[in-house]
């Protein structure tokens, strides 16, 4: 079944505004796996962080390695000034055994890593050895032998050269059997290890090559740090020699945050994609003095406290961090420090005069809602201290009364309706911060957005969220970012790499509801690093050369969305077309955004009015046999975006745009239109 669509656009009146790049960025939180999904080390506990979870003293992922009958094992205190723990490891010399302990890795190959160990060792053990072999095979990976030459604590670093990948390894540091033996007396056979650690040599900034290319073909524009965790999150402590940072406790999703992705790691990630970094302050469990701290470690010259103590840790340039966010979802009972919106408010103003102070050319951000009665009082009490209010847009079936027994179709539509909720929501926002000139100067971010397919617990299968409907439901979600964007200058699409179901880049096949999931690399592809269909339109979006809107008219068919629950958004008549028209700064190219979400396939015929437009068209296409198709470690490419010339004539005739699918026509234009809206 097809129908039939007449687009029509008005390239004479371009937008007064323009579209800010800032508008297509991304997420990074310490959620989940987020952080070891996305950093290079493949080994967990590396500071012998955890409690031991089996009967002999061993931490966290570490296991016994030894046929020694008389090995001993303990957990201690660490080096002086570390983290974590140490794991001491007894050995007998009269066992002749090897001794010391392992733990299941994937490693890539062929290449090089980088061990470092932070090891003392009883003055007869001479020397460990360090292996990675294949857990089925026994083939031998790898090899490096390392001198003990103290018996205090030191650093030692050696070169592991991996000849292949194996996605099920073993990586063991042990004394071999074979050392020489000692006559058993008063503290002997000890070997204490504070810090194990591999790094691939072709990590860029502790980051996995692959998650930096495929982030910087995001051509991202913004990258933001933040989330629940950031409300427990004390900046200090993650900062300086990363063996000396404490390790915290993840008080918003368990586990531990990540020592190894800080301050300075972060803006090296920023810097490497080229992209404005964004930094939420904790305002949860902090205090405004310890956000301008944060501010003046980035921001300071050498002759502030903080911007000597950058320099010190090897930072003395300025960072020049210009956005700062105050506060994340604040009103949310799950949130560390939520309070009501007058108490948000009054903190707020704290917090940006202690910030400001520190740094007065920084524009800040604060927690907003959908919830008017949350941005008003903000807006009223704080909105003269702030230059944003932000807002997190998640779309899923709660709306609707829906659920797995929904039809599949019907569910299909619901999600697909995103962009009418996200333009409600932006509007009557909008309207609030118009009501008074004292904060009319204040615009949007939405700091977070995705498809959110509540229930969302106990699933079955792949995550609805990686799905090429999906894709759809945030490609038009953009474009009604991009009609807005005279207000929304700000978008953070979450998540970039895994951490909960919505990670853009995927690391391996781990896919987690907000409390369940299936072990990490189940399907013995871990890997693996491809994105989402949604990768794909973000990509798509944020490539093209677009600085302002254009008028766009469509006529076309429609749908309706049947909701089990009443709703503030008009469900009847949605149009099956999603489009927004752009145009690059001198008019020479103009970028047609069409989401088909319709089940059927769309004849379009395009009408460019007064343009004078004989060359073919370049049109991008994301497309699949169904909107519940994915990319998986399987088939990482199963969608992706293509591209093809297309006549002009084709548009004119009516060029058939296939069902739930994402496209982006770029036409080059005659002449220069003039005048503006």
């Amino acid at each position: 079944m097809q129908t039939n669509a007449k687009i029509t656009i008005d390239s004479s009146r371009t937008s007064g505004h323009t579209i800010n790049p800032y508008l297509f960025g991304h997420f990074v939180e310490d959620i989940r796996d987020h952080m070891e999904a996305m950093l290079a080390y493949p080994i967990r506990d590396m500071d012998f962080e955890s409690e031991a979870n089996a009967a002999k003293a061993i931490s966290g992922s570490w296991v016994s390695f030894t046929n020694g009958r008389n090995t001993q094992y303990a957990l201690e205190a660490p080096a002086p000034r570390h983290s974590g723990r140490a794991q001491r490891i007894t050995i007998l010399s009269d066992d002749e055994a090897y001794a010391g302990i392992t733990q299941k890795v994937a490693l890539k190959g062929p290449v090089d890593y980088t061990v470092k160990l932070v090891a003392r060792a009883a003055i007869e053990l001479r020397y460990l050895f360090v292996d990675a072999v294949d857990r089925r095979t026994e083939e031998l990976l790898g090899h490096a032998r390392i001198e003990l030459n103290s018996h205090n604590w030191q650093e030692y670093e050696a070169s592991l050269s991996i000849s292949r990948a194996c996605s099920d390894a073993e990586f063991r540091v042990y004394i071999p059997a074979d050392h020489p033996r000692w006559i058993d007396h008063v503290s002997t056979g000890m070997l204490w290890l504070d810090h194990v650690s591999l790094l691939p040599a072709d990590s860029i900034g502790m980051v996995k090559r692959e998650v930096v290319d495929m982030a910087r073909d995001l051509n991202a524009g913004m990258m933001r740090l933040a989330g629940n965790y950031i409300s427990a999150y004390h900046w200090e402590h993650g900062i300086g020699p990363v063996l000396e940072r404490p390790v915290m406790y993840n008080e918003a999703w368990g586990g531990w945050t990540s020592k190894y992705f800080g301050t300075d790691e972060f803006i090296r990630f920023c810097r490497e994609l080229k992209v404005e970094p964004l930094i939420c302050v904790n305002d949860g469990s902090g205090t405004p003095e310890e956000a301008a701290g944060w501010v003046e470690y980035c921001n300071g010259s050498i002759d502030t406290p903080m911007g000597a103590l950058r320099a010190a840790n090897g930072y003395p340039e300025p960072y020049n961090v210009r956005y700062w966010e105050i506060g994340n979802e604040v009103w949310g009972q799950w949130q560390v420090g939520t309070c009501s919106a007058d108490q948000f408010a009054e903190r707020c103003k704290s917090f940006s005069q202690a910030m400001k102070t520190a740094d007065s050319s920084i524009k800040l951000l604060a927690c907003g809602h959908t919830d008017p009665e949350w941005n008003k009082p903000v807006l009223d009490l704080a909105g003269e201290h702030i230059d944003y209010l932000t807002m997190h847009l998640y779309h899923g079936f709660n709306r609707f009364g829906m659920n797995r027994e929904t039809p599949a179709d019907e569910r299909y539509k619901a999600i697909v309706s995103f962009p009418e909720w996200t333009r409600g929501d932006i509007g009557q926002t909008v309207e609030l911060i118009h009501a008074n000139l004292k904060h009319s100067h204040v615009k949007l971010a939405i700091t977070e957005y995705n498809t959110m397919y509540y229930p969302n617990t106990n699933r079955k299968g792949l995550p609805d969220e990686h799905t090429l409907g999906a894709a759809v439901a945030n490609a038009a979600n953009l474009n009604e970012m991009l009609r807005s964007s005279d207000m929304v200058h700000i978008g953070s699409f979450s998540d970039l790499v895994n951490g909960w179901l919505g990670g853009c880049i995927r690391v391996g096949d781990y896919y987690a509801d907000q409390y369940c999931g299936k072990e990490s690399g189940w399907s013995g592809l871990p890997l693996n690093v491809y994105g989402t269909p949604t990768y794909e339109v973000l990509k798509l979006y944020a490539n093209r050369d677009i600085r302002r809107i254009l008028p766009v008219d469509t006529v076309c068919g429609s749908f309706s969305v049947k909701s089990a629950k009443q709703t503030r958004i008009d469900l009847e008549a949605l149009p099956d077309l999603d489009i927004t028209a752009c145009t690059n700064e001198d008019g020479s190219v103009i970028i047609l955004f069409i989401v088909n979400r319709s089940l059927q396939e769309v004849k379009a015929e395009l009408d460019l009015l007064s343009l004078d437009s004989t060359d073919d068209t370049l049109l991008y296409e994301i497309t699949g046999d169904s909107y519940e198709a994915v990319n998986t470690v399987f088939e990482p490419d199963r969608i992706a975006c293509t591209s093809r010339s297309v006549p002009v004539s084709a548009w004119q005739q009516g060029y058939p745009l296939r069902p739930t699918s994402v496209y982006a026509v770029e036409i080059k234009a005659q002449h220069k239109s003039g005048g503006t809206a």
